[in-house]
């Protein structure tokens, strides 16, 4: 989505949690991962991933739409791209889920009991 003059507040906070959700999955963390390794709550990620409106940000964005600068908000979370062979591999469809084949950094070694 193109975020546009006229886009509204809510549509740019919308397009904007998209974009983290997407980055979040292409880089394979757990939304409880990334919100621990970031020191925020679970349910703060699960806010800016759904794009909901949250007053000071959305008074930001309300004040650079002023300002015009509406392509610098576009481009501070960019679009993901997506490679060839992770399109061939989800064969159409969207990506919905981080797995948890790879170790995901903030989880640190598995537990093992002591020696």
């Amino acid at each position: 989505m193109n975020i546009e003059q006229h886009t509204p507040v809510e549509g740019i906070l919308s397009e904007w949690g998209h974009r983290l959700a997407a980055k979040r999955l292409a880089m394979n963390w757990t939304q409880k991962a990334l919100a621990h390794e970031a020191g925020i709550g679970l349910r703060t990620l699960q806010r800016l991933e759904n794009g909901a409106v949250a007053s000071q940000l959305s008074s930001l964005v309300a004040v650079c739409k002023v300002l015009g600068l509406n392509s610098e908000l576009a481009a501070f979370i960019p679009e993901p791209t997506i490679s060839p062979m992770d399109q061939l591999r989800l064969a159409g469809k969207q990506r919905l889920r981080a797995s948890n084949a790879a170790k995901n950094p903030a989880q640190g070694e598995p537990w093992t009991w002591g020696e």
